[in-house]
This record gives structure tokens, sequence and C-alpha cells, in this order.
């Protein structure tokens, strides 16, 4: 396995334009049959998926990844974010890098948590550019549904005290595995203070718009969720495999798993569940 890493540079238009993205890259020694655009999570970064990444180079899958703005080491402000689209406008570019190094290979959406969010409302209006899509563990819900006048705080504070810290997520949510959750705290490149004002109406005003229009996305998709994640809902990834229109669509809970499932004890077997259901979509398209 190959591993690079390199920069990407937000365009002229974006909310946070010139900002550069820390870019990662995963690739098998021969050549790939299909690359995996990952989308990491909140407070985290793309640095975190090796062990994941590994696993899809050893079946034949390049992986490509940015560190969100404000995360890990791209430029930005951690817990803040300008607009919800900066996210998108990095998603952009990693898609850009990848269909230049591998033209014309197929491209498979992976997201989790908030990378998950980022992925599903990005296919609203680029679900052609990819092959299939699987979610772990989407903040399609919030763990506990905000109120009308929560809603409305959020509104204010996001316009008047942008980087306000409002929310604290419990990183002992993130695994049942200790370590993972001692390594997650001593990551000097995971960012485990509060989540600003304008992020968080941000991400509420992303659940909304792909609660509304889920429907629009047709393409095959594979939805992971750990049944007591008590961080990003369950119910989110129910919703979703409800609502949307593809005709090639899989929900999995796994009973027992927190948050992070990839980082999980059963992580093999999660891995080995994903990368078996995205063989069989490219098997489909004959490749």
């Amino acid at each position: 396995m190959r591993e690079q890493e390199g920069s990407l540079k937000l365009p002229m238009g974006s909310k946070a334009a010139g900002a550069k993205l820390h870019l990662q890259t995963w690739t098998p020694d021969s050549a790939p049959k299909a690359i995996i655009l990952l989308i990491h999570g909140y407070a985290e970064h793309a640095g975190r998926y090796r062990y994941f990444s590994a696993h899809c180079v050893s079946k034949g899958y390049a992986v490509f990844a940015v560190d969100h703005w404000g995360h890990g080491k791209s430029d930005g402000v951690p817990g803040f974010v300008p607009g919800f689209s900066v996210f998108h406008d990095g998603v952009d570019q990693l898609l850009a890098a990848a269909k230049q190094d591998y033209p014309g290979l197929p491209i498979v959406l992976v997201g989790h948590s908030m990378g998950g969010l980022i992925g599903a409302t990005y296919l609203l209006s680029h679900e052609s550019e990819f092959s299939a899509c699987v979610l772990s563990g989407p903040a399609i819900k919030a763990a506990e549904e905000p109120s009308a006048m929560l809603k409305g705080v959020s509104g204010f504070l996001s316009r008047f005290f942008p980087k306000l810290g409002v929310v604290q997520l419990d990183p002992n949510g993130v695994s049942r595995d200790p370590k993972v959750v001692v390594d997650y705290l001593a990551d000097p490149l995971v960012y485990n203070g509060k989540m600003g004002a304008r992020l968080a109406a941000e991400m509420l005003k992303a659940m909304t718009d792909i609660q509304d229009r889920a429907a629009r996305i047709s393409l095959p998709m594979l939805l992971l969720h750990g049944e007591k994640d008590s961080l990003a809902a369950a119910d989110g990834s129910e919703f979703l495999h409800a609502q949307i229109s593809s005709t090639e669509k899989r929900l999995i809970i796994y009973p027992e798993l927190f948050h992070e499932i990839f980082n999980e004890p059963e992580k093999d077997k999660v891995l080995g569940d994903m990368t078996g259901w995205l063989d069989q979509q490219l098997a489909a398209e004959g490749i």
C-alpha cells in the first residue's frame, strides 16, 4: 500500500476561497479497480482512517480523503465553518483530484457521521459522479431532536455569535474499545472543544435539507449504523433508507455498536460488509 500526502486549494467563489486542505491518499501497488472518496466526521481527520484504508486497498480500492476546512492539518478554525457549502467545496476538489489521477475509474462515496451528512447533501446535485454510496453513522437526525425554540436560538447565535461554543460531544460515545477513546482524546489533530453556533446551525439546516429532499437520491446506497450510537441517531439511517428512491439499497443496524463502527471491536466484520456490498455493485456494472 502506498500512502501519500499533499494539499488542495479551495477555489474562488468558495466562502473559504484560497484555503488549503490536507490531502491524503492510500493506493494499491497495482492498478485499482475503483476509487473511494472518503469524507470523515466532525472534529476528526482523515489520518484516523488508515486501518479502514488498508482494508479497502487490500480489496483493490484506492482511497482519497481530505481533512475538512477547520479540521486536522487543513486551514480553518476548529468548531466553526463560514457555511456548510465549504465542506462541499472540499469534496469538489477531492473529486477532481481523484479523477485526474485515475480517469475513467468508478468512484464510490463513503461518508461517516457529519461526513455522511456532507455526502448525502452532496449527492443531491452530484449523484451522477458516483457508482455507489456508503454512509456510516450519518448525522441525518440529531441524537435528540432539537425544539423549535432551540432552532430559533441557534439561528440567532449563528448570526451574531458564530464562534460561540454551544455543543460538546461525549468522546466516550465514539467506541466501546477504550483504546480508541484514549487515542482519540490524545490525538493533537482531533478537536475536543465545543462546536460553534454557526457550525451547529449549518448542520441543522443541512439535516432539514436532506430530510426534505431525500427522495431525489436514486444511487445505490448502503447505510451502516451502530444500534447504540449516542452521537448520531440510528433513526436517521432508517429514515434515509425509507425515503431515498434507490432501487438498490440496504440498511444494516449493528446491535450494541457505538458511533464509530469502523473503530469498534467488530470493525473487520463491518468493513467486510462494506467492501462485499461494493464489490457486488461494481460487478453489476461489469467491473
